[in-house]
């Protein structure tokens, strides 16, 4: 497997750890993983911005909104006709052949008619088709923040994963070499059997954890090749401007008028409304004025031929006004209560970034303290272990605190760049979001490698 070099640091502190490149006695040798070679990434990684954009090109939502969009302009179009429906053709036939007189009196009768608008009917429902392309539109921008949503916390996870495969790698590689010394240890005779069987129950724990974190990592993966259609892992790391993100979440009234959510409300309260208008203009069917014509074949009828026209207008009734009005009704009541709905939501969604945001950052502070604590904890362990002063299990025991708060570090470090980047996509700061037809090539997926020799002690985490 290969890393990206963004992983390099990561596994700097585990090899690092008491007991992963420390000297033990003089029967030991070191351990020290010695086995890998370092492979450099191969492809630059993948920006969680260009990510953003390949996504939105194989999202469905996309090409579903677009299609209800240009539905809409479709009925906008087609609302400027001069009549409010197709033309209707009626036509007749009788003779008195098959029964009756018998004495050749045959009818053709034709006519064609079309619907009339009623007064203001025609351009309320221009209007209303046009509020729904302009709904379409909005949902389309709401759609486009909902997928950076979840690509950002696919990407995280899938982060997250690969830094614990790392971590998890490069202690069960040591734990073995461990558990191979402490083996020859016991045969010469300088340990207990009891270490030994400290050490394979530490080496089998880290197995699990391995196996465990292998099942994860291949999991996330999947996750995300399900939106991007590549194994690509979008780039997040770069996102360390703590302050900056702070300041796009301190203005709720910016927030609100930049939110798509709540620009999709309005817009649909604004088609409701023009709903409710298009159905008091509708007030009555719509009447029908035609034009028609009868040929007569009848005995010594002087009227042969004869042209006209007919007018039908059906009256006002409840039963047909009563439902539309309660239809148009419910409509503008129930997009009044999701743009209330939707300010509340923004303005608790605000509050919650925020909070995540503050708290993730003294968390990653806390958590790299922890880790450097329990790392120089262990190390004083390991010397007086050597001295023959610490028995050997309270030494596996400091090792495996430093593994698990160097696993706390790493997920503090993915919450705080998940947490910065959540506020740029709160505030639509986030580059390329609003862009909502962007196209962008598909990317070749940086390949994993594992580094063999690393110097560091810590990550180059970016100062929050």
């Amino acid at each position: 497997m290969r890393l990206p070099a963004r992983f390099y640091p990561l596994l700097a502190l585990i090899y690092g750890m008491p007991g992963f490149g420390m000297p033990l006695p003089a029967h030991a040798t070191t351990w020290q993983v010695s086995s890998l070679t370092v492979q450099p990434a191969a492809t630059a990684p993948l920006p969680f911005t260009t990510a953003l954009a390949q996504a939105w090109q194989l999202d469905p939502n996309r090409t579903t909104l677009t299609t209800n969009r240009k539905g809409a302009e479709a009925r906008a179009r087609a609302a400027g006709s001069w009549f409010a429906g197709g033309p209707s053709l009626n036509g007749s036939y009788f003779d008195d052949h098959a029964i009756g007189s018998n004495e050749g009196y045959t009818t053709y009768q034709g006519e064609v008619s079309v619907p009339l608008w009623l007064p203001g009917q025609g351009s309320a429902t221009k209007a209303v088709a046009q509020a729904e392309a302009n709904t379409a539109e909005k949902r389309a921008g709401m759609a486009h923040m909902a997928l950076a949503v979840n690509l950002l916390g696919a990407t995280s996870a899938a982060l997250l994963a690969q830094k614990r495969l790392a971590t998890t790698h490069a202690y069960y590689t040591s734990t073995a070499q461990i558990c191979a010394d402490v083996t020859r240890a016991t045969t010469a005779g300088e340990t207990t059997q009891a270490d030994l069987q400290q050490a394979t129950a530490t080496q089998e724990a880290a197995l699990a954890d391995n196996t465990a974190a292998r099942e994860e990592a291949q999991t996330t993966a999947a996750t995300l090749e399900a939106l991007l259609g590549s194994p690509a892992i979008p780039d997040i790391e770069n996102f360390s401007a703590t302050e900056s993100a702070l300041n796009t979440l301190s203005s709720l009234p910016t927030l609100e008028s930049n939110d798509p959510r709540l620009q999709a409300a309005k817009t649909e309260s604004a088609a409701a409304q023009a709903a409710l208008k298009l159905a008091r203009r509708s007030f009555m069917p719509n009447p029908e004025i035609g034009v028609g014509a009868i040929h007569e074949k009848q005995y010594g009828s002087p009227w042969d031929n004869r042209v006209g026209i007919s007018f039908t207008m059906p009256l006002p009734s409840s039963v047909h006004n009563a439902p539309l009005l309660s239809a148009a009704k419910d409509r503008v009541a129930a997009a009044d209560q999701q743009e209330i709905l939707t300010h509340r939501m923004i303005k608790q969604e605000a509050a919650q970034i925020r909070a995540q945001l503050i708290a993730a950052t003294q968390n990653l502070k806390a958590t790299k303290i922890a880790a450097t604590n329990l790392l120089n904890r262990a190390t004083l362990l390991e010397r007086s272990w050597k001295l023959r002063e610490t028995p050997f299990d309270d030494v596996a025991r400091a090792r495996q605190m430093a593994y698990t708060a160097r696993l706390a570090q790493d997920k503090a470090e993915i919450a705080w760049h998940t947490a910065i980047v959540r506020a740029l996509i709160a505030s639509q700061t986030l580059p390329g979001l609003s862009t909502l037809h962007a196209s962008t090539a598909p990317t070749q997926a940086p390949t994993l490698a594992i580094p063999a020799a690393l110097d560091s002690l810590e990550t180059q985490t970016p100062a929050p």
